[in-house]
């Protein structure tokens, strides 16, 4: 599995340079206010970073190394975090390999972003913004759900922007581990009886038995969330910030 992981990023690593070219194709893209490659995963680190602190204070009860929040942009701490006193081993035992994948998904993108010397610090992140997370299994399960299903439609609108196929590949492979994260802790809240999941906007399908995966209905494909929706949800309706990002988000996405 290391192996796959090291050959990918070496692969990237080695066309990360294809960004910084000048190119006709870059420089239009530039012109029309579409993001650039380097934009997309940018933001998508920002959403990293969130559910990365997130597992990582589930499981550890502290944040992710400190060698990995560092980049340009304003630096901020993270609040609201707590160790889960889990009760169900099952619970506990998927929490830590999803905190493993995510911290993992920082390592990678800021990887992509060092070879251009573009890689954001960790923003300022408030885990306490639902106010609840760390309490019991079900609260944990229920910001899971949220964070999981959000991050899938991020990466899902998100992918057409992205012109450089192996950053696109590599969006897809994480989008993919996003939706198996997601299809499980859907399952878990299901199991478990917990239908007090709250909706975080209007396009959120929340787990039923008759509906149990976040596809749209007349497609069978994954919602899809543009980047201003995600904005919504995780900044809030400030634009300064607020929400899981009290000072806003860093990158040009914001």
């Amino acid at each position: 599995m290391n192996t796959n992981r090291n050959e990918i990023l070496s692969t990237l690593t080695l066309a990360a340079g294809l960004l910084l070219t000048g190119s006709a194709a870059r420089q239009a893209q530039a012109q029309t206010g579409t993001p650039l490659d380097a934009d997309v995963l940018t933001f998508a680190l920002n959403l990293e970073y969130l559910e990365a602190e997130f597992y990582s204070y589930a499981v550890n009860g502290t944040g992710i190394d400190a060698s990995l929040t560092t980049g340009t942009g304003t630096a901020g701490a993270t609040t609201g975090g707590a160790k889960v006193n889990f009760s169900d081993p099952n619970v506990a035992a998927i929490a830590a390999e999803i905190a493993q994948d995510e911290l993992n998904h920082v390592r990678f993108i800021r990887s992509v972003l060092a070879a251009q010397g573009q890689v954001i610090a960790k923003p300022a992140i408030n885990l306490a913004a639902l106010g609840i997370g760390f309490g019991s299994d079900a609260e944990f399960l229920i910001v899971s759900r949220a964070l999981e299903d959000v991050g899938v439609s991020a990466y899902s609108g998100g992918a057409r922007f992205i012109q450089n196929r192996d950053y696109f590949e590599a969006a897809g492979r994480i989008l993919g581990t996003e939706a198996f994260h997601a299809g499980n802790i859907r399952h878990l809240l299901l199991r478990k009886g917990i239908t007090n999941s709250p909706a975080v906007d209007a396009k959120d399908i929340l787990p039923t038995a008759s509906k149990q995966f976040t596809t749209d209905p007349s497609t069978g494909l994954a919602v899809a969330r543009t980047t201003t929706e995600v904005l919504t949800i995780v900044r809030g309706p400030n634009a300064s910030g607020g929400a899981f990002f009290p000072a806003g988000l860093n990158g040009t996405i914001r």
